[in-house]
């Protein structure tokens, strides 16, 4: 079994009773091909979260300080993350999603950018646009509903998949598809509360 899968396992053990997690539109998510997953981001458990509510392995960005020790650089790796500079535009961060996604992988991605102190969905940034109409990856809106106290349900809805064919036939910008994304992300938390 390798780390990502074990990981899942142990974390799924740790959260799914304590947060009594609740997985709603599984089914919505493509088995196979290229994939965004985009969602609303309130905590700094969203990761593992969506990680293993996911049934395939998902590579998320994760802020590059936390590569800067080799011991911990290597383990991250190992999990499928890989460093993004914040704040700025970063070409490398860029072109390995762009990689991900032309792999036929499932790509993660927290829009909003940081989370959201008081857990309504926020503007995204135009990253999650960029990804969507340079590759062919299907878009899942996917919506994290808390809050995150013991014992209280936690729920994960997974959207149908965002049709991009207008999108990019039009050559739509990257912030006009960050939009929409973050329109959906929007209902789905307003039809799940």
């Amino acid at each position: 079994m390798n780390l990502y899968k074990f990981g899942k396992r142990v974390v799924s053990i740790a959260l799914f009773p304590v947060y009594r997690v609740k997985v709603l539109g599984k089914e919505n998510i493509p088995k196979e091909g290229p994939v965004i997953i985009c969602s609303n981001h309130i905590s700094n458990l969203d990761p593992p979260v969506v990680g293993m509510t996911c049934p395939r392995d998902i590579y998320f960005m994760a802020k590059e300080e936390l590569f800067s020790k080799p011991i911990l650089r290597a383990l991250m790796v190992r999990i499928n993350a890989f460093p993004i500079k914040r704040g700025m535009k970063d070409r490398n961060a860029l072109r390995k999603g762009l990689e991900v996604l032309s792999e036929s992988n499932v790509l993660g991605l927290f829009p909003e950018g940081t989370r959201s102190k008081t857990g309504e969905v926020k503007e995204g940034l135009a990253g999650a646009g960029f990804f969507a109409v340079r590759s062919n990856a299907q878009i899942v809106p996917c919506a994290i509903i808390g809050p995150y106290q013991v014992f209280r349900q936690l729920k994960v809805v997974y959207g149908k998949p965002i049709d991009m064919d207008e999108f990019r036939a039009n050559k739509s910008s990257a912030k006009e598809v960050t939009d929409t994304i973050m329109e959906e992300i929007k209902k789905l938390v307003e039809n799940h509360r």
